[in-house]
């Protein structure tokens, strides 16, 4: 089959399409140990709120409204006007509904985004989208129309008590250029669970606004909503600043939808492509967030349900893994928010592909490191060294897992 060169781009395998095969063939495989995907938990208390809150919709007529009427193309105009009142409310930012659309998923949100300000130019140049701080990502890494889209820089690694280490920006060497049309980073990040310091997002933003490019915040996991972060992080937006949210990790990944905040000249050329794309954003997932801000709700849930449940999750993960895989085996990035653990085989004689293949045999399914470097200028053996595992399973399928890994680690390390 002859396909266009865009054909032949997106029809390659990638990390992002082989992640969500795994996870796919995982939920359809019984006893499956499921630690690699990026699905949020299941809590309880959230998905009882939902069950209520879509059949009081329901009763009121709204859930047949937004199921059976387009929105316009930037989104729902309810929610774009309840949450610009809320985040003006609570944060101070000065917005209003034109800084907001919505999209069918922040995935489709970068892949507009990074394709907006890098790739090939008119005038025959081309920009790329700069991450300061891999690991990055890994759905990012393919979003390009361009090849070569990406570059990425080496963190500094501090490293900490309790076989912990974390990551920080190197900004002695990082390199913004002519070339940069874009600057990306996740807060929290996923797959590290890294939370950049209030001081390091500063300068970036100082950088950014210094070479008059954009800085694009991946706010996914962090505050104000839906609140998975554990450490202190103020929120920051300006009009240079594009901020992406999505309501996935509230507990409504199946609803994609992804939340744009940026000056209105952004929005509104989001706005075209979305009309032009898919015509307008879904509207079930807008109509329930809006409900849940109109209620008070939202923010509420976030800080007294969804945060306190990810927070004893990792605390018992991180228990677990330390009852089988001790500090000389294993570090394991301070865990500052999101659903991820990034875990560091230092001295692991094989690379963690070969450990994922294993454990994949094994029915544990976790993502080797090397898909969350894009862009990196110059080989690095530690993107090798590093695997993600998600935090989300019940305590039991977390150890049934984790037993496995530490077994074809020792298995590695005795077969040197």
């Amino acid at each position: 089959m002859n396909f266009s060169a865009f054909g032949e781009k997106f029809t390659r395998h990638s990390g992002i399409a082989r992640l969500m095969e795994d996870m796919g063939e995982g939920l359809r495989t019984p006893g499956a140990v499921m630690l690699g995907g990026g699905n949020p938990a299941q809590i309880p208390a959230m998905n009882d709120y939902f069950v209520q809150l879509l059949q009081q919709m329901h009763s009121e007529g709204k859930l047949a409204e937004a199921l059976c009427n387009y929105d316009g193309p930037r989104g729902k105009a309810s929610l774009l006007e309840s949450l610009s009142t809320l985040l003006r409310d609570q944060l101070g930012w000065q917005i209003g509904p034109e800084n907001i659309a919505l999209t069918n998923g922040s995935q489709s949100a970068f892949f507009y985004l990074f394709n907006l300000y890098a790739g090939r130019r008119a005038d025959g140049s081309k920009k790329h989208v700069l991450f300061p701080l891999a690991p990055e990502y890994l759905g990012y890494a393919d979003a390009g129309l361009d090849e070569d889209l990406f570059v990425s820089a080496r963190p500094d690694i501090e490293m900490l008590p309790e076989g912990q280490f974390k990551y920080h920006v190197d900004f002695e060497h990082l390199s913004v250029t002519d070339d940069t049309g874009l600057i990306c980073v996740s807060r929290p990040t996923n797959p590290t669970g890294n939370v950049i310091t209030d001081e390091e997002l500063m300068k970036l933003d100082v950088l950014a606004q210094q070479h008059d490019i954009p800085l694009l915040i991946d706010n996914a996991y962090g505050v104000p909503f839906p609140g998975i972060i554990f450490s202190e992080a103020r929120p920051l937006w300006n009009s240079n600043i594009i901020l992406c949210m999505s309501l996935s990790k509230l507990g409504l990944p199946g609803a994609r939808c992804g939340i744009i905040i940026a000056d209105e000249s952004i929005i509104s050329a989001i706005s075209n492509m979305n009309g032009i794309i898919s015509l307008a954003p879904g509207s079930i997932g807008p109509a329930i967030a809006n409900e849940m801000i109109q209620r008070g709700d939202l923010l509420r849930l976030s800080q007294e349900v969804i945060r306190p449940f990810y927070l004893e999750r990792v605390k018992q993960t991180i228990a677990i893994i330390r009852r089988y895989l001790p500090e000389d085996l294993c570090l394991i990035h301070k865990p500052e928010g999101a659903i991820f653990l990034w875990l560091w085989f230092k001295d692991l004689p094989v690379s963690t592909e070969v450990l994922y293949q294993r454990l994949k045999l094994r029915g544990v399914l976790m993502v080797p490191g090397h898909f969350f470097f894009p862009g990196l200028e110059h080989e690095w053996p530690h993107t090798h060294q590093c695997m993600r595992m998600n935090y989300v399973p019940e305590s039991d399928v977390i150890e049934k897992g984790i037993m496995i890994l530490a077994e074809e680690v020792e298995r590695a390390h005795r077969e040197g």
